[in-house]
This record gives C-alpha cells, structure tokens and sequence, in this order.
C-alpha cells in the first residue's frame, strides 16, 4: 500500500476531491433540469382569423384596424419606472406613517384628482421573482415567468413565445423603444426604431434616464409609430447604491415628475380634434418595486407592489359601473379626493392588446381589467339609434371583450395540456372545463340572444351583463389561481437521479475520510483518544444534523443566520467546558463566546437589510439614531476605524514577513498585500467627502485604485503559482504550509475587503481572531495530538463561515446581492468581469478564505519529525470532511425544495435558497481541488517519515 502511495504521488492524496467535485456536477446538473424546468412555451401564435372559431361577436367591419377587439385607442405611450415603488405614486394620506420620498410624483396625484373619469392611479401586484427580465416577459406574454428565468437576468434571450411586441409587430403596429437595452435583447427585430442603453451599471443614475429625454420628446412630435416605450433606470440604480430613504432618490423622483409634467403638456396639446395624440393613452408604470435598501427580487410586499398611472386624452365615460370598480378614494395633502384601483400586472398585455384591437398574447392568462379597460371609451362612436346608457353600451363590449377573453384562455389551457407530459392535473382540467362550461353555457344561451336584440332596454339587458362578466371573472381567476400554483413543470424522475448521485456522493466522501485510517494504520488505541474522538464525532454529527434538517422549514431558511450563531455559541459552550475541565485555553474559550455574540449582533444588522421590521432595528433603532445624531464621532468612527483596522492588518503582515520561512516568491506577495492595504485606504479617503480633502483625483481614486488592487491580486496568485511549480522548498513540511497558506491568503484579502466595503476590515478581523479561537482550542485533548480526524473543530470552522456571510450582510435570496461591489473599479458592464467581483464579493469571506485557511487546523498539532505523508493524509481528511459537511447541508437543500415544490414559497424562498446552495457547494468543492493542488506538494519524498527535507 505505501509503494502504491509513492507511485501515485500527490494524486493519491486529491483524486477523492476531484471525485467528488465531478459527482456533485452530475448531481446538480440533472436535479437542476428536473426542479428548474420552465413551463412549456408552446410555438404558437394568435391571429386575427382565429376569432372565428369562437363564440363571441366580431368587430364590426367599419371599424378601421379592428381585428379581436372594438379599438378604443390609437396611440400608446408607456413610461416605464423602474423599480417603482407604489407609495412614489400614492399620496402619503393612503399610509399610517409619511414619509420623505412620497409626494414626489405629485403630477400623477393631481391629474387623479383633477380628472377622475380620465385617470387613474393603479396598485399593479406584480408575481416574483421581481428582476426587470421576468417583469417585463410577464408584462409582454400575459404570463408567470418561472425562478429559472432569473439566471438569465444578466443577458436576456429573445422571447420566442406570443406577446404583445409581438402582436403590434404582426398586425402592422411601430413601435419605437428608448431606454434599458434589455427591451432590445427580449425582442430583437420588432421596433421600428431603438434607442438602447447599457442597463447594469447600477453606479451609473443618469446615462440611461437622459438617453431617455433625448429622445422622447421628439418623438412625441412624430407621427412614425404607434406605441412609444421609455424605460427609465435611475430610481432602480439610486435603490440599489443609496436606498430609498436618501437624497439621490428624492432628486431623481423630482426629476421624473418635472419630466411627466412636460410629457402631459405635449400630449394634451396635440389632443384636440384631428390632432397628433386626438387618442393616445400615456401609461406611466413601474415593473417591480424595491425594498427600502433598494433590492427587488423577492416576494415581499415592497417588490411585488408597484404602481400604473394611466390617463386618457379624450373624455371617456362618466363613471364604471360600481360592480367593477375596485378603487379607494381619499384626500390628498391638498385636501383633493384621490381615487386608487388595483390590478394584477398579469392583466397588462390583454388589456392593452383590447384596448388596441390587436389579437391578445397566444399564452396570456390576464383578464381585461375593466377600470383601465373604460379610459379608452370616450374614442367609441355610440350608435344613436340605441336607446341605451353609455355605461350599458360599454358594458356590452366589455362582456363580448371577456367573451374572446375567456375563449382565448380556455384555447390555450387545452393547447398547454396537450403539449405539456405534466402541466395541469386531471382534477384541474375538469374544474376548468366545469367553470367555462358554464360561462359559455350563459352566453350562447342566455347573453348573445339578448345582444342580437336590439330593442332590450337597460332592465333586461344590464342584469344578464353583469353575471356574464362574473362567470367570465370567475373562470379567469381560477386559471390564474391554479397556474400560480402549479405553473411549473418537474421532472421528478431528473430529480431522484440527480439526489441519488448526491447521497452515492456522500457515501463515497465518507469513505474518503475513513479510507486513510485504516490503509496507514494510524493509532487509535488510545481508549482515552478513542473516547474523545467518538464524542467529538457524535457532537458534529449532532450540530450538522440540526443545521440540515432546519433548512426543511421555511421560518428556519429564513432565520437561518441566527440558527447557525446558535450553533457556533452551543460548540463554544462545549469548547469552555473542557477548558473549565482542563484548566487552560480559558481566554481563547471566553473570546470565541464573546465573537460568537458579536456575530448575533452583526447577523441582526444584517437581517435589518432585509426587512425595516426587524427585530434588531424595531428595539434599537431609535437609540442608535440619537446617538449618531448628537455625536458626530460616531459618522467619523465609521470612517476611521476601517483604515485603523486595515493598518493593524498590515502590520501582523509586516511583522510576518520578519520571520525566516518567508522567502522568495511568497515574501513578496505578503508586500504586494501590504501595498494593496494601503490603496485601498487612500480609495476610501478619495471617495469619501467627510475627510475635506482628497488626495488624488476623484476618477483616479474610484475608478484606478481598485483596478491596480485587482492587478496587484492577479499578479501575486501568479507568483505563487510560479513558485510551486518551479521553486524547491527545503523548509520542514510544517512550516511549508504555514508559509503557503499564509501566503494565499493575504493574496486574496485585498480583494475581498475591498469589494466588501469599510466592513471588510472588521469581518476580516473578526475571522482571524475566530479561526485562532478554533484552532486553539483543538488543543484542548493532548492525547493522540496526531489523530487523522478532528470533526468538530471542522464544523466549528464551517459554521464560522457560514456566520461570516451572514454578518457581511448577504442572505440567499437575489435581493441579498449587493450589485454594486460588482462596479467597484469600473463604470461599463462587463458580464464575465462582473460576475467574478460579485461572486468574490458575496463568498470571499465565507468560501474563499475559511478554504484556503483550513490547513492551519492541521499544523496546530502536527509534530515535524514525522514527516510528510502523515501531515498530507491528515490535510486531506480535513478538506474531504469540511466538504462532506457542506454537501450535507446542500443535500438538505435539495430535499427540501423537492418537498416543498409545490409550495406558494417555492420560487420567493426555496428556490433561491437551492441556487446559493448548490452554487456554494460547487464553488467549495472547486476552491477544495486547487487548494489540493496548492498545497500538496509535487512527488513522492515521503520514504523516509522523519525527514525535515520537504
């Protein structure tokens, strides 16, 4: 067995991690494709002449450009807001509590007020996932984009399913597009003319807003389109790098209402008789909402409700009748009555493709919403020869508009069902056909007779109307009911494949571990070592075990940072006991307790990100803003001690490198970091405005400074790999990888503080003295100091990890990413670039550095004189197990969406929970292979153990 172990050289040590990593691919490309699959986009399309094969009434042929629908309008105007909250719009009279960034869009408030009959403020509840890609297919298609659509967030594909640009396109509509270049990605051959702008450089407030304005107004003058679409991002990027609650996002507020004032001006004087907007309807809207640290993607109710303004040039009807009118009235700041309705944004493409007359999305599950529906009314030429209402005679186009509706829906559901293996259930169908089966029932039977009549009065005909619309709503919310519900597809048996391949991977891993002990008969006859060991063994297992299963719960996914801080503290109570025991480590032990609850504290604040409601912020906010409001050390504090920090950091290098084993190339990689430590001191001071002075220029500071870190970074992870390959270490094993893993981790630092913020130095620190608690009191038991396998300090590691991504401030959900450390050196987009700042960012702390520290665990108790191959076999075990554990919980992870869905969550909370996860695990187990390759030395000198020659 030992020739075999020098023949295969370092191989013999890492193949187990390549293994692995290989298997988890496997296992999570095949579950992947089973749990994400979208629902079944279906290659059809609608068109005009499809409307003979429904029930419903045509338009009449004297209406010009008429295809499903009686058009109401001629031109369209949409101006979109990203990221626009709902109460930007409402008055602050609509809420318990105002506050400084309503009332902005005060334009909206007053032409509600002012023309009630002519426009309206709508609540729009948009479905999550809430990233502007799947808000605007959902608002185009009229259907629920599933979670997978998210990762494609950062480059759009071409929608190939019906939509509302697509119908315009078909049916000889222009439509002329200014603003976010995702516009042009989703459909990159219908617009007439296009104005794209670059939409990811969230540092960016004002390229795509006046690339906007320079070209909406003029074309407000032009008659070469139908539909004009402005997508402005400037709420969106001032969300995202300052929050809602900040200076940047009130100017930019101000700035759109002065923008709509001017837009409303043209309209309305272009609106007269024969004029250029005589029947244009301007739509001002928001494609999702934002949290007040300005996150979106979620579920919560700040992301998902948004607002849409619309206002109609001509006088429509009086009122809608009551029955279909969902609005709130009440007095503004100004003492005017606003009134408010809601609709789904899934009602968005059907209702302006009626409003259009253009054939509605093939795959919509909208219903036209009336309110909206009734601004476009006032265009209608009423027949004089009815001796009904204008309110009757717009009822009856609106029932015969939900007639084709409904018909279309009840189409597409019996196309979706035929196509799709899975798609709805038997028991779904039938109450479907059941609920439409009567709608139609009512109107061939009932409805259309008294239609065709024309002598019928408003006492007949009104009545019958208004429980057609209602069997027609009620059909419509069911199917839309059920596909929220059971939109997606899974392919279960993709799925047991892939959590087989997992649990097989978990096995082989276990082997791995235990393989070693029993090939080179390491000693464990100790009873007193085998005691300690079982304990330590079960204890692990114990923690692990509460950590997995807690992720089968929702509330626990959600609190998940401080189930974890609750672990860590339980091993560190542990952890005092047997130094109380042993009577030493006592400090260590008292100081990891002590970080342990700093941590609690630090997972708290960032919990505080995710919801204003926070526990934390609810019981100390209020102190915490006195304080800061009186004294104002504290707004220098914040400043100053980061630099202190980062300059204590420097100097614990510094004096490392006074010790003998660094030699060249690695000497010069702890000064290349010393010297990164110090730009990004001088970056901060250039970007900050509270020092009075910048030392160099403002575009030098932020833009070149990280750069020269990132290349400084580059430059020093290429030395030491040059010295691996090319350099003979003749330093004793030990002290090798001490050498080596101090190294690679002052490589990285740099990087990861700097994309972290001014808390990086903390968290950096904090990570430090963590790891030196834990490697410390692993040598609490001095008996078989050399046992191959020391799990729990492992899991306490773990843990650790998994506490410093939670007190960096992130969460697994897409709203946890902070997309602004992804520009950090840089101004234009640049997706591979971008992506790897961001990954750095958002697991630096809590994957990259714990592995590539993780050898220090092994040197705490390792002994030089016996050589190399026990030190290797030992380092192995401990990467094999820290990755066990973390497939452990990633497999929990997997369980548990498999579970759960069919769970309302699924797509806010399980699902992203299953992406960080699985993508965490794979990241661990790539970082685990090329520490392997680091840091297992090239050859087979391990003939004789006791030789210092490594």
């Amino acid at each position: 067995m030992e020739e075999q172990r020098r023949k295969s050289g370092r191989w013999g040590y890492i193949w187990p991690m390549w293994m692995t990593l290989l298997l988890h691919l496997l296992a999570i490309i095949l579950f992947t494709t089973g749990f994400l699959l979208t629902r079944t986009e279906l290659p059809y399309y609608s068109h005009c002449t499809d409307l003979s094969n429904s029930p419903c009434f045509p338009p009449s042929p004297n209406n010009n450009g008429s295809c499903w629908t009686k058009p109401s309008i001629n031109r369209l105007v949409i101006i979109v807001l990203d990221a626009l909250r709902f109460d930007f719009v409402a008055p602050s009279t609509f809420f318990a509590e105002s506050k400084p960034w309503m009332d902005k869009l005060h334009v909206l408030n007053n032409m509600s007020s002012s023309r009630p009959s002519s426009a309206r403020i709508f609540k729009a509840i948009a479905d999550p996932p809430t990233t502007s890609l799947q808000r605007l297919k959902g608002l185009t298609t009229g259907g629920l984009p599933t979670f997978v659509d998210v990762g494609n967030s950062f480059g759009a594909p071409a929608i190939v399913e019906d939509n509302f640009i697509n119908q315009l396109f078909q049916n000889g509509k222009k439509v002329v597009m200014m603003g976010d270049d995702t516009w042009t990605q989703l459909f990159p051959h219908h617009f007439e003319r296009s104005y794209p702008y670059p939409s990811f450089n969230v540092k960016d407030l004002d390229t795509v807003d006046n690339g906007c304005i320079d070209h909406l107004f003029p074309s407000l003058y032009e008659d070469d389109w139908d539909v004009l679409i402005a997508h402005f991002l400037g709420v969106d990027h001032a969300g995202h790098i300052f929050g809602v609650d900040s200076t940047p996002m009130i100017e930019k507020l101000e700035q759109y209402n002065n923008h709509l004032e001017r837009v409303i001006e043209v309209l309305e004087n272009q609106s007269g008789p024969g004029g250029l907007h005589e029947n244009t309807l301007l739509v001002v809207m928001g494609d999702h909402g934002q949290t007040l640290n300005g996150d979106h993607g979620g579920g919560s109710a700040e992301e998902v409700e948004t607002a849409i303004f619309a206002m109609s040039f001509q006088e429509p009807l009086s009122s809608v009748p009551p029955d279909f009118d969902s609005c709130t009235c009440q007095t503004d700041l100004d003492g005017k009555n606003v009134c408010i309705s809601s609709m789904q944004q899934l009602d968005f493409a059907v209702t302006m493709s009626a409003l259009l007359g253009i054939p509605f999305p093939y795959g919509s599950i909208g219903r036209i919403n009336p309110e909206l529906y009734a601004l476009g009314a006032g265009s209608w030429k009423f027949d004089a020869s009815q001796k009904l209402p204008e309110v009757d005679i717009w009822m009856k186009n609106y029932a015969n508009a939900l007639c084709i509706n409904t018909w279309q829906v009840k189409r597409y559901i019996d196309a979706y069902s035929a196509s799709s293996a899975v798609g709805f259930s038997h028991d779904d169908l039938s109450r479907i056909a059941s609920v439409y089966a009567q709608a139609e029932d009512h109107w061939l039977h009932s409805t259309k007779k008294l239609l065709l009549d024309r002598h019928n009065d408003s006492d007949v005909l009104v009545p019958e109307l208004k429980r057609q619309i209602d069997a027609y709503f009620k059909f419509l919310t069911t199917v839309a009911e059920l596909a929220r519900s059971k939109w997606t597809e899974f392919d279960l048996k993709m799925m047991g494949t892939g959590i087989g391949i997992m649990l097989i991977s978990l096995i082989f891993q276990l082997y791995a571990i235990l393989r070693p002990t029993k090939q080179h008969d390491v000693n464990l006859s100790s009873s007193s070592g085998n005691s300690s060991i079982i304990t330590s063994s079960i204890f692990t297992i114990f923690l692990l075990a509460i950590h997995s299963f807690s992720l089968l719960s929702n509330s626990y996914i959600l609190e998940e940072g401080k189930v974890v801080n609750f672990l860590l503290s339980t091993s560190g109570i542990v952890a005092l006991r047997q130094s109380v025991i042993k009577e030493k480590l006592l400090i260590e032990s008292i100081g990891f307790l002590l970080l342990s609850t700093l941590c609690r504290f630090a997972i708290e604040v960032g919990l505080s990100k995710q919801a204003a409601t926070s526990a934390f912020m609810k019981d100390y906010s209020s102190w915490i803003a006195n304080i800061a409001s009186d004294l104002l050390v504290w707004d220098y504090a914040s400043k100053v001690i980061p630099m202190l920090v980062l300059i204590l950091l420097a100097f614990w290098l510094y004096k490392a490198t006074r010790c003998g084993f660094f030699d060249w190339p690695r000497k010069y990689v702890i000064l290349g970091t010393i010297l990164s430590y110090m730009l990004i001191i001088v970056h901060w001071i250039t970007d900050s405005d509270g020092f009075g002075v910048a030392l160099t220029a403002e575009s030098i500071g932020r833009n070149y400074i990280p750069r020269i870190v990132y290349a400084i970074a580059l430059g020093q992870l290429f030395l030491l790999s040059f010295g691996q390959l090319f350099k003979r270490n003749c330093l004793d094993c030990k002290t090798n990888l001490v050498a080596k893993t101090t190294a690679m981790l002052s490589a990285w630092s740099p990087t990861v503080i700097l994309l972290s913020g001014k808390q990086g130095p903390m968290i950096a620190f904090a990570s430090i003295v963590g790891g030196y608690c834990i490697m410390r009191l692993d040598n609490i038991e001095e008996s078989n100091k050399n046992r191959p396998g020391r799990s729990f300090s492992i899991m306490q590691w773990s843990l650790f990890a998994t506490c410093l991504f939670f007190c960096s401030g992130h969460w697994c959900a897409f709203d946890g990413l902070r997309y602004g450390a992804a520009f950090i050196g840089f101004e234009e987009f640049s997706l591979v670039r971008q992506a790897i700042l961001l990954a750095i960012d958002t697991f630096g702390f809590s994957i990259i550095l714990p592995v590539f520290g993780l050898p220090f665990l092994v040197v705490t108790k390792y002994q030089n004189n016996l050589g190399k191959h026990l030190l290797f076999t030992q380092l192995s075990q401990m990467y094999t197990t820290y990755g066990l554990i973390t497939a452990v919980i990633s497999t929990f992870t997997i369980l548990c969406v498999t579970i759960h869905r069919r769970h309302l969550m699924v797509w806010g909370l399980f699902a992203p929970k299953f992406v960080f996860d699985v993508f965490q695990l794979i990241l661990t187990d790539i970082l685990i292979c090329l520490a392997s390759i680091y840091y297992f030395d090239q050859g087979d000198d391990d003939l004789e153990l006791k030789s210092s020659d490594c």
